[in-house]
């Protein structure tokens, strides 16, 4: 077997040799002995090399590409991808270098730029740094920025706040983790699971213990939520990733519960904005704002080149917050809030919100189409930009992510927004259908049910 460095299996370790085998490519390629543009050999060849069944080769190789460290041509063959040779290693000339066209992406977390009108982008900018530069930060933030997000909140999203209630934050996750870092080391903060990835990210990286509780279609199972809590964070209004919603009585439950334990809720409302059917429920933070922080952010309704969001917190936590924000030098850039303000005060976000919920919407119609030809369903709310496709078990969840990447489809598994392997977690694709263009849309779903009848 030529062109691949010597892969060795141990068969009496515990440790699948398909894993083993994923492990030791992955290492070839982090060390040099692969190259990006390297050809791998086929699944059967391989598999006759190192004496395996073909399974194992494949399930090696489906891992690899859901990771993304590796690609498919059809009719070509499998390439490495994602590797970096380390320092040591001498790069030798090539005869061909096999470039691996990008993957449509149709994972969730991505705004939708294509209707996003780029002369009000431009206009917003202008305007921005029409505005003198800043001699002194102001660590609450642009006062005219805050001035529109109560407004924005008001319009858009029915919460009552004063520009004064509101905090300019980098995003959710910069607010979640700043949040954190006000309780006392070691606290417990329950999470949603499955949930954000990024948010428990942020929570882990304050020092605090992350303590999962289930969702099902009424969102967090508040009954589940143990004692000795500092805080919960959650997405009530858009259940990420499920899709779903907290029904009413489980707000009124978690206020409650809030209340009676003293903790903090974190309500992180990331696209609340972009729901199709009915008016949205009350925010946790309309129903309890003196135990509720309500976090949003940009980054899903415009773009993360702004790197805005926004906290609305009760008195006492927001002036802690803004101590600890004189104290640090934390603050964030306020270029990103102009833009955001000027493109308020203009009436071009309200416009662009409105292109943005149309669009959303037919595309979810026309993702779900393409599911059902499939032979599958969909789950979630008429809302965001991202449904739930469940699967039987994890191994198919992991074989269509490699198939679609196969195919040319960057895909994402609901087992990555498990907090941890246990027994009985859901399977899915979490789906979405936002970042790429329309042409590319069309061109994608087909692909996307071909591979999801194959495996159903």
């Amino acid at each position: 077997m030529t062109g691949i460095p010597p892969l060795v299996l141990d068969r009496s370790s515990g440790v699948p040799l398909a894993a083993q085998l994923a492990d030791a490519l992955r290492a070839a390629a982090s060390g040099g002995g692969l190259r990006p543009g390297d050809r791998l050999p086929s699944t059967r060849e391989l598999a006759a090399a190192l004496r395996v069944s073909r399974t194992v080769t494949s399930a090696a190789y489906d891992q690899l590409l859901a990771e993304g460290w590796a690609g498919g041509r059809r009719g070509v063959g499998t390439f490495v991808l994602g590797a970096v040779p380390s320092a040591a290693a001498v790069p030798a000339p090539r005869a061909e270098v096999v470039r691996v066209p990008a993957l449509l992406e149709l994972r969730a977390g991505s705004p939708c730029l294509e209707v996003l009108d780029r002369a009000a982008w431009r206009r917003a900018w202008r305007a921005a740094g029409d505005l003198p530069p800043d001699l002194r930060p102001d660590p609450a933030g642009d006062a005219a920025f805050r001035t529109a997000v109560a407004e924005h909140l008001l319009r858009h999203r029915g919460l009552v706040a004063a520009a004064d209630d509101v905090l300019a934050t980098a995003g959710t996750s910069a607010g979640v983790g700043e949040v954190a870092r006000l309780l006392p080391p070691g606290s417990r903060v329950a999470v949603e699971d499955p949930g954000y990835s990024r948010a428990v990210g942020a929570l882990r990286d304050a020092g605090v213990e992350v303590v999962p509780v289930p969702v099902d279609d009424d969102g967090l199972v508040v009954d589940a939520l143990p004692d000795g809590l500092a805080a919960v964070y959650c997405t009530p209004a858009h259940q990420y990733p499920t899709g779903r919603r907290m029904s009413a009585a489980r707000r009124l439950d978690l206020v409650a519960r809030a209340r009676a334990g003293g903790w903090w809720v974190l309500e992180d409302d990331y696209d609340g904005e972009l729901r199709f059917d009915v008016a949205p429920l009350p925010l946790l933070g309309a129903l309890g704002p003196d135990v509720v922080v309500h976090l949003g952010t940009s980054s899903k309704i415009l773009s993360p080149t702004l790197g805005v969001g926004w906290l609305v917190a009760p008195a006492p936590l927001r002036d802690a917050l803004l101590a600890r924000r004189s104290a640090t030098g934390i603050r964030p850039a306020r270029a990103g809030q102009r833009v955001l303000t000027a493109l308020a005060g203009s009436g071009d976000l309200a416009r662009h919100l409105r292109r943005l919920r149309r669009e959303m919407a037919a595309r979810r119609e026309q993702v779900r189409t393409a599911i059902a030809a499939a032979g599958l369903a969909t789950e979630g709310d008429p809302a965001g930009a991202h449904v739930l496709v469940p699967l039987c078990d994890v191994g198919t969840e992991r074989s269509v992510i490699g198939a679609g990447a196969r195919r040319g489809l960057a895909l994402d598994g609901l087992g990555r927004h498990h907090l941890d392997d246990a027994p009985g977690r859901r399977a899915g694709l979490v789906l979405g259908f936002a970042a790429p263009t329309r042409v590319e849309l069309d061109r994608a779903l087909p692909v996307l049910s071909d591979v999801l009848r194959a495996h159903r």
